[in-house]
């Protein structure tokens, strides 16, 4: 596996606000019953840790060789990425919509961020503090740590009641952090649902009229 390819990083998008809710945004349809996954294999993870800056290309490269070389053991992994990607939407999918939140879904973002809090280090920048990760081998935890710390500060520092859900009535489901004045954003972007519903209207008023 000389020569390692990525898939292609422009593939991803990174709106909502937050690297929880970028990571969680992953599945377009996600509160449908079409679910389309942007991430179906481990590659495509790795991709998208480079795309959000988690990762070095080289980086990257070590861990597409580790995947062909020990399969099983990346694929548990990355079945356990994916699990971590689900509970993170529940959560603040849940959040957004004013639901409980699902105490087995809190239980495995706790199980990720406690093994990624020992290789978390700080040091003096000026007159503060700058966080950095010491990993101390290449892993998945270096994509799925930082995600996870994301989600940690967002539920115990951030306002989760700027978390929101795109109100596409066709289950767009993507999620975003609200930091519109008077919180009224309400899609994952104009470009795409926005658009959308502002057609529908216009067509619905344009009906009306005639």
């Amino acid at each position: 596996m000389e020569n390692l390819t990525l898939p292609n990083q422009m593939d991803f998008d990174f709106d909502s606000g937050v690297l929880c809710l970028d990571y969680a945004n992953t599945v377009d349809w996600h509160a449908s019953d079409h679910p389309e996954d942007s991430l179906p294999t481990c590659a495509d993870l790795v991709a998208w840790g480079v795309a959000a800056g988690l990762v070095t290309r080289a980086e990257a490269g070590e861990l597409l060789r580790r995947a062909e070389h020990a399969p099983d053991e990346m694929a548990q992994r990355f079945d356990a990425a994916i699990h971590l990607r689900e509970a993170i939407f529940r959560i603040f999918r849940n959040i957004a919509v004013k639901e409980p939140v699902d105490q087995a879904d809190v239980d495995i973002l706790t199980t990720f961020w406690q093994r990624s809090a020992p290789y978390i280090r700080y040091t003096a920048a000026g007159d503060g503090i700058k966080r950095e990760w010491a990993f101390p081998s290449i892993d998945l935890l270096r994509i799925l740590g930082p995600v996870a710390l994301s989600a940690v500060d967002l539920l115990e520092r951030g306002e989760r009641d700027r978390v929101g859900m795109c109100a596409d009535d066709r289950g767009c489901g993507w999620l975003f952090y609200d930091t519109s004045r008077n919180r009224s954003r309400r899609w994952c972007s104009m470009e795409s649902c926005g658009n959308r519903a502002k057609a529908q209207r216009h067509y619905r008023r344009s009906r009306q009229a005639a």
